[in-house]
């Protein structure tokens, strides 16, 4: 078991280059994510109590939840970090000294090579198809209910529509630019299973894809990416996302050089956490909320 759901909400960072790029994407989702840390300050959010006795008894049936192994928090928990490790917790100790400040980039970006496509097509697909599985753990559904998901993405907010949004601008825009739907689709209806088992991220969490092996998995990750494609285009067009417009307002908080932009979805790879950060606020949201309402 990873650590106690307490302690990784109490763990989560107040700032650095992950809240930083989070922050930076305020405009495209404006007043929805608020980087809520710490269990009780999070029980206090979720329930709007602050009676030390009753945040106590919430955060003991949530903790208890987390803790049943017949539940699938502690895996949608697993697939949150299992995701964000495959895509490289490379660059993190080279940001550590840059916590909080605007980071020049330039040095930094020597040390990486952009990602090929067909590794970022494969991330894309993979980190959706991660989204859909620890959705379908959270709310004890069968893992391959796309139907289900596709619906309940209508009423995502907060952090879970926030983990939506880094995934469209930092893993679709920024590294395969406008067309990335498309682009994603193609790419990986024309894949062969052996391009998909050499990529880290898949490797990481293959056990609970469904497709039973990689061919059929390739064929389940096909399937969530088409059946996302016009959520995501309606996302993407009734904001006018563009990839130059999501690189403009990072460079409110990170230094990026015209000529470094294809360095950018590496750099973002390596140097942020996102997905585990959201989704540790996710799963502890859905934690206090079952919690409370068994009260």
């Amino acid at each position: 078991m990873s650590k106690p759901i307490f302690e990784a909400v109490d763990n989560l960072a107040t700032g650095g280059i992950t809240v930083m790029a989070l922050n930076s994407l305020d405009f495209v989702i404006p007043g929805q994510w608020q980087n809520i840390v710490g269990f009780e300050n999070t029980i206090t959010a979720v329930t709007g109590t602050d009676d030390p006795e009753y945040i106590q008894a919430i955060g003991e049936r949530a903790v208890a939840l987390y803790n049943d192994k017949s539940q699938g928090y502690q895996t949608a928990m697993w697939l949150y970090e299992t995701v964000d490790a495959g895509s490289s917790a490379l660059g993190a100790a080279a940001m550590a000294s840059k916590v909080g400040e605007s980071i020049p980039l330039l040095g930094f970006l020597n040390n990486l090579t952009p990602k090929a496509e067909t590794a970022q097509t494969i991330d894309l697909g993979v980190k959706l198809v991660a989204e859909i599985v620890a959705f379908c753990q959270i709310n004890g559904i069968p893992g391959d209910s796309v139907g289900d998901f596709l619906a309940a993405l209508a009423d995502y907010g907060g952090e879970s529509l926030m983990r939506m949004a880094a995934l469209i601008c930092f893993d679709g825009l920024v590294p395969l630019g406008p067309d990335f739907i498309i682009k994603a689709i193609d790419g990986l209806s024309g894949m062969g299973p052996d391009q998909l088992e050499g990529n880290k991220t898949f490797q990481g969490i293959r056990d609970v894809i469904p497709g039973g092996d990689s061919g059929g998995q390739l064929g389940f990750i096909n399937q969530s990416m088409d059946s996302v494609r016009g959520w995501m285009s309606d996302f993407v067009e009734s904001r006018g996302l563009s990839p130059e417009m999501v690189v403009g307002n990072l460079r409110g908080f990170v230094e990026v050089a015209d000529d470094k932009l294809d360095y950018l979805g590496a750099f973002i790879d390596v140097s942020t956490n996102y997905y585990s950060h959201t989704g540790t606020q996710t799963l502890a949201r859905r934690l206090i909320e079952r919690a409370a309402a068994e009260m």
